[in-house]
């Protein structure tokens, strides 16, 4: 029995009761090419490896490789629009003391920049 409860577990990619499956679609009224610009201009590329954008082969922060994938932002909160802009715009106010800067974007561009995550599959 054990066995059976732990083989759905890993072939439901370990979801369970976590929330929203974090491929579900996602709606954070902002648009993915001007996110990609936003992330290009604030050089978030300096920290993270992230796909399709250009030099950006940081080894400093997490990689934001399959972003859309992931549960959790930062460990931290369940991922979903609103959360990830809250962490776009201030990620003290979510993990106090953690080496992630805020980068005084406002609310349309820290929407932008998660549209332009959640295209990362």
């Amino acid at each position: 029995m054990k066995r059976a409860a732990l083989l759905l577990l890993v072939a439901g990619g370990c979801r369970g009761s976590f929330g929203t499956p974090p491929y579900a679609p996602v709606e954070t009224g902002g648009d993915p090419q001007r996110g990609e610009q936003a992330i290009v201009d604030r050089h978030c590329g300096a920290c993270h490896a992230i796909p399709g954008i250009r030099g950006a082969r940081g080894v400093v922060a997490a990689p934001l490789t399959q972003f859309a994938l992931r549960t959790y932002i930062a460990g931290q909160v369940p991922n979903t629009p609103d959360n990830l802009v809250r962490w776009i715009r201030n990620p003290h106010q979510i993990d106090p003391g953690n080496a992630m800067p805020a980068l005084g974007l406002d609310e349309n561009e820290a929407r932008d920049v998660a549209a332009y995550l959640y295209t990362l599959r």
